[in-house]
């Protein structure tokens, strides 16, 4: 091999072309950064099940504005449905859906509902009114709830309220527990 002469104009010029250079203290490269970043928190996807999953076996007979209501679910006791009816679970919370739509009314009972269980609410009482103003004397939320609150997956049990607590205008829901508060029983002492 023969060795390539450079010239000074070829030096000069790549001197001219690269600028200023500074000797390199050291030899070893450094890979990562200083100082690491902070871990951002994963973001848990909300789960937007339907809540209303169970199915109601034999159809339901309209009710009218003085008919009483009751329902527990497959596998409870019938002693629970009475305490519940003699207010024997404390109310832990109430809503009122006087003057809603079907709609916003289904709306925010599965709002109130979901963040009951959440917040561990055994027992909530639901003023849904006698529907006097309704269309042929048939309300309209009492037999769209009684429908919805069969069909939803945390309601064990409902009845109408005694008189003095709003009787056929007003419902006590008992709820399931939910699972951070550990294992419901479904003997419900």
């Amino acid at each position: 091999m023969t060795k390539k002469t450079t010239h000074t104009d070829d030096g000069a010029l790549f001197r001219d072309a690269v600028g200023k250079v500074r000797p390199v203290d050291t030899n070893t490269v450094i890979l990562k950064p200083a100082k690491k970043p902070r871990p951002l928190p994963t973001v848990k996807v909300l789960e937007q099940a339907d809540p209303l999953q169970n199915e109601v076996v034999d159809g339901l007979e309209t009710l009218y504005q003085e008919d009483k209501v009751g329902f527990i679910a497959p596998g409870l006791q019938k002693n629970v449905l009475k305490k519940l009816r003699k207010g024997y679970y404390g109310v832990d919370a109430e809503m009122d859906l006087h003057g809603m739509s079907s709609r916003d009314a289904q709306r925010e009972l599965l709002r109130f509902l979901h963040f009951c269980v959440e917040d561990g609410c055994r027992c909530v009482q639901i003023i849904h009114g006698k529907g006097y103003n309704s269309p042929d004397n048939q309300p309209v939320l009492k037999n769209d709830i009684n429908l919805w609150l069969r069909q939803h997956k945390d309601v064990l049990a409902f009845c109408s309220t005694p008189p003095k607590a709003g009787g056929t205008g007003a419902l006590y829901v008992l709820l399931r527990l939910s699972d951070k508060f550990g294992q419901a029983e479904d003997g419900l002492e």
